[in-house]
């Protein structure tokens, strides 16, 4: 349930909302409840609306990564969000936690991923194949404890599951992350991936802003990189 501590940022045309992992961005076939159904909830409780409220969707999040979403309350802001999102005029960051250490401290990686919708995944290919898309993403290690290490992830591209599989490739699959070849689940069944950055440029207001959501309380190992020095190398 999305509660007041949930909700990052609001105006009359935007609202951001720290997605809790293992919940959906929108209803799948599995009927499970969604982000877009507890803000819209979350607002007609907060607003006492008589009717629903407009939420449309401008990204999406997999359903084990938590972190910063933007929704849209107007189809104005959603028509001027969904353009920049398209046009690549926004910035989004993500932390990861993986165990095996990556080839360099820094890259850019690219790749050409190949989509499986049957298996519901994304199969990273160094060079393109028929009906593939390019993947880039710059990656960084920030940290690291005894056992693993935090990248911070600039995405360039947007494809389905494109970190997963491109953090897979290199031989660094995330944290709990089964379907990409980690070898154990986490506690909770969810990966240790996380978005916390997004800057846009405000639809109606023309001013750029940043949604920042650090993964505190998530759990030791979270905490330990986030609440400590991001120089731990």
């Amino acid at each position: 349930m999305i509660t007041t501590s949930d909700i990052l940022f609001e105006d009359n045309h935007l609202i951001a909302v720290n997605k809790p992992a293992g919940m959906l961005t929108q209803k799948d076939l599995t009927g499970d409840t969604c982000i877009l159904d507890e803000v819209k909830t979350f607002l007609k409780e907060k607003y006492n609306k008589p009717g629903e409220a407009f939420i449309g969707c401008i990204h999406r999040l997999d359903r084990p990564v938590s972190g910063v979403i933007l929704l849209a309350k107007t189809s104005k802001a959603l028509e001027r969000m969904n353009i920049q999102f398209r046009e690549k005029q926004t910035q989004k960051k993500y932390y990861a936690i993986v165990k095996n250490k990556p080839p360099k401290e820094e890259d850019t990686l690219v790749h050409f991923l190949l989509k499986n919708s049957t298996k519901n995944m994304s199969k990273a290919h160094l060079k393109e194949i028929p009906h593939s898309k390019r993947a880039e993403l710059d990656y960084k290690v920030v940290a690291k404890s005894d056992n693993f290490f935090l990248l911070e992830i600039v995405l360039k591209t947007g494809r389905h599951h494109q970190i997963r599989a491109q953090l897979s490739a290199i031989g660094c699959p995330i944290k709990g992350d089964l379907k990409y070849g980690f070898p154990r689940s986490n506690d909770d069944g969810n990966i240790s991936l996380h978005s916390f950055y997004l800057s846009f440029n405000h639809p109606v207001k023309n001013e750029m802003m940043t949604i920042i959501s650090l993964p505190k309380g998530k759990d030791e190992l979270w905490d330990y990189f986030i609440t400590g020095p991001m120089d731990k190398k």
